[in-house]
């Protein structure tokens, strides 16, 4: 007999959002390996299981109990895995001990559910078709300048995590390298009593007040797509690199590879303004 790995998705606030098969799952599993036992154990009080055996698997000792977890499904044991809310791998523990389980040949399986990212994209109004999910920003360095710069040319909606004081901090930081113009929506406390969405731009979400609890789901306008150059775009531009001194062949070469446009057509545009 062999064991599987079960990850099973929980209440973001609300515990009406627990659903009839994670209880179920949660009820039989031998073991339940969690984030945070304190908060599994209320969990599951407050959802009427009997208490079951529970282990912490956090940031800090997922790699460390991807083993002792392997061995327990050798002996055939089910083992759920839950995050403290939401669908865990998702920013939170369980990406590295799935692929452990998963490499060491066991299966796994998942019971969805709630998730913030996708709730709240969802409720944003913004394009949900192609989007991209970013969590957490670095906090600091050229890690975290990279990813800002690579947020500014997305043409998707972008979804990213934030904690409540470093809100303000990283909606500055995205006004400035995206512009302020840019559409966001800023959520949280998805599903519970004071649940908030807030729809503005970057340059007006600024000046929020920073709630002091409860994690904010940022929920980015993709950038525009970039407008076809006219003519009128290419001459404009000739006449500027001329009128710095440029000839005309320079001028030529600069705008088509500026404006990504064939040099056929820049060159003839040059000819017109003779």
């Amino acid at each position: 007999m062999t064991g599987r790995l079960v990850l099973v998705a929980t209440p973001l606030g609300n515990m009406g959002d627990l659903a009839p098969r994670a209880l179920s799952v949660l009820a039989l599993a031998d073991v339940i390996a969690c984030e945070d036992t304190r908060t599994t154990r209320r969990l599951l009080q407050l959802a009427g299981v009997a208490a079951r055996p529970l282990i912490a698997v956090h940031e800090h000792n997922e790699a460390a109990m991807a083993e002792p977890i392997i061995e327990r499904l050798r002996r055939g044991e089910t083992v759920a895995l839950v995050s403290d809310a939401g669908l865990p791998g998702i920013s939170d523990p369980g990406e590295r001990l799935v692929r452990a389980v998963a490499d060491a040949g066991f299966d796994v399986s998942v019971v969805p559910g709630p998730s913030a990212a996708v709730a709240a994209l969802v409720i944003s109004g913004l394009p949900a078709a192609r989007f991209t999910f970013e969590g957490f920003l670095p906090r600091k360095g050229a890690e975290r300048a990279a990813r800002l710069s690579a947020l500014a040319g997305e043409h998707r909606t972008a979804v990213l995590y934030e904690a409540p004081h470093r809100i303000r901090a990283t909606v500055g930081d995205l006004g400035r390298v995206c512009g302020r113009e840019r559409r966001v929506v800023l959520v949280r406390e998805l599903t519970k009593l004071h649940e908030e969405v807030w729809r503005g731009t970057l340059g007006e979400a600024e000046g929020i007040a920073a709630e002091p609890r409860g994690e904010y789901v940022i929920v980015l306008d993709g950038a525009p797509e970039p407008r076809p150059a006219t003519d009128a775009d290419i001459e404009a531009a000739l006449t500027a690199w001329l009128a710095g001194g440029a000839d005309r062949k320079t001028a030529v070469a600069e705008v088509a590879a500026s404006m990504s446009v064939p040099k056929r057509r820049v060159y003839e545009a040059a000819m017109r303004l003779r």
